[in-house]
């Protein structure tokens, strides 16, 4: 086509954006990525299979492909390194969740030549609800990023916080490298909060079988943990129970039948942290115990706890009581032979050295938003009519946003737009509650149409960020490159 033919002509010229590091070659194939007209293809020369089955338009002997699904598959197949990948337990790995399908290339960047491997392509069933997206697209998106970055160290991809068969099948099938089993559902609150004559009641309720398994194991009973010593007697027991015992068994039967008969390595992490209540250390052994028993081999667990580990800002609460905390949760993680896993694990920079320390480097570390909050900073720089229509509309939408999102954020702390200058506008990204503000606002920004369907913001806020693409990946290696540093990644 006449579109092809002119990016070709340009290319040869000279003209056009190539990306260093995108230049690979297979079997007398070369393919590189580059960027036209604010797109990125892939431009594929020479003969043989790879220039066969990638899908594109010719010209002059060269062909532009589009960056597809479908190509994307191509590339896998020829290319290893973008295929994701399992990493087990014995090394850091961070999870760098993208919920704008361009934060890869940065992401990238900052782990390149550090002792830590990023888990690329991480989104929760839930966020692809409020982006709009589907699991294709996000290691499609991870994909793209290591080829144009050259990156062949390797990448996972987690089907994040799933809850239902269909979804942990779904993603599976497509590849995904690392399974977050939510088990929120099967955690029974309400026994974590129950006084202690309606625990013994409700415990007493339980088959017989049930109680005499847990009591012959557990009950008087003390486990030396590293140094720490964790008890349990029978109201401990008993509540312990009554709240994990249906989330044990799903762990199980979710083990079983979908991690064990995969026919290749997923890495399988518990999530019992979205609850209300902390997890207090000798509940984590517990399960833990409970699931080693039954020979499931977990790669992770994110207990909840103690404190405050909000959306996008620093940790809530008392950092020394936290440590203490930390230090049996990452002995009981060391002593079954996992990792410790911190979610909403974004900006918690006040904890982040203990984290490293009392896990001697071997965590896993969940980070979703804040990338989008280092490209609402872009926008605020760069385009700061846009970036004040978006900060409004978040405002006028926040309260249906915090539908999705626990924060105890104050609207009343946040500068009003009026007072605030051009230049001053990326300071509310330094401040936690305009942060909380665009950061649960997500969907709806990138989801808002005018009334002739058209988007509000979302197509003039891809546009800018690709125009400072590499403006955002500076952003992207100095602030998740300060996760690193202080977390102790060499």
């Amino acid at each position: 086509s006449m579109k092809a033919q002119s990016i070709i002509e340009r290319l040869a010229a000279g003209q056009v954006h190539v990306y260093p590091r995108s230049r690979h070659e297979s079997e007398g194939t070369r393919v590189q990525m580059i960027k036209a007209e604010g797109r990125k293809y892939l431009v594929a020369e020479g003969s043989g299979k790879l220039y066969d089955e990638l899908r594109g338009e010719e010209a002059d002997g060269v062909k532009l492909c589009e960056l597809s699904h479908e190509n994307r598959l191509v590339l896998n197949r020829h290319f290893p390194f973008t295929v994701p990948q399992a990493f087990g337990k014995q090394s850091a790995t961070i999870g760098l969740g993208d919920r704008l399908g361009i934060a890869g290339p940065g992401h990238v960047q900052t782990v390149r030549g550090r002792a830590i491997h990023p888990i690329l392509a991480q989104q929760s069933i839930r966020e692809l609800a409020l982006t709009g997206r589907d699991y294709k697209q996000v290691i499609d998106a991870a994909a793209y990023a290591v080829f144009q970055e050259g990156y062949t160290e390797g990448y996972g991809a987690d089907g994040d916080h799933l809850k239902k068969e269909e979804d942990i099948r779904m993603a599976l099938d497509l590849g995904f490298t690392m399974l977050t089993l939510d088990c929120s559902e099967q955690i029974d609150n309400e026994a974590a909060q129950a006084g202690e004559s309606e625990v013994k009641r409700k415990y007493e309720e339980l088959p017989e079988s049930v109680r005499s398994h847990y009591e012959a194991k557990y009950l008087d009973k003390t486990f030396q943990v590293g140094p720490h010593a964790i008890h349990f007697d029978a109201a401990t027991l008993m509540r312990d129970v009554l709240v994990y015992r249906e989330a044990i068994q799903f762990m199980i039967y979710i083990y079983e039948k979908y991690i064990q008969t995969a026919g290749r390595a997923v890495d399988f992490e518990i999530s019992i942290d979205e609850t209300l209540t902390p997890t207090a250390p000798g509940s984590h052994f517990l399960v833990a115990s409970e699931l080693i028993g039954k020979n499931v081999d977990i790669f992770s667990m994110a207990p909840r706890f103690i404190g405050e580990f909000q959306k996008g800002i620093d940790y809530i609460g008392d950092i020394a009581q936290f440590e203490r905390e930390l230090a049996v949760h990452a002995a009981i993680a060391d002593r079954f032979g996992y990792k410790l896993s911190i979610h909403s694990g974004s900006d918690k920079f006040s904890v982040f050295a203990l984290v490293g320390r009392y896990t001697n480097g071997r965590f896993h570390v969940k980070t979703a938003g804040t990338n989008w909050l280092e490209a609402v900073r872009i926008v605020a720089k760069t385009n700061p009519g846009l970036y004040r229509r978006m900060h409004q509309y978040a405002l006028e939408h926040f309260e249906e946003a915090t539908a999705y999102y626990h924060v105890t954020t104050n609207l009343n702390n946040i500068r009003p737009l009026a007072d605030v200058s051009d230049e001053e506008l990326p300071s509310y990204m330094n401040e936690n509650d305009a942060r909380q503000l665009l950061h649960i606002t997500y969907g709806l920004l990138l989801q808002a149409k005018k009334d002739d369907g058209s988007s509000l913001f979302r197509d003039e806020f891809f546009r800018t960020l690709s125009e400072r693409e590499e403006d955002y990946e500076a952003a992207l290696r100095s602030h998740i490159g300060k996760h690193l540093d202080l977390l102790g990644v060499k």
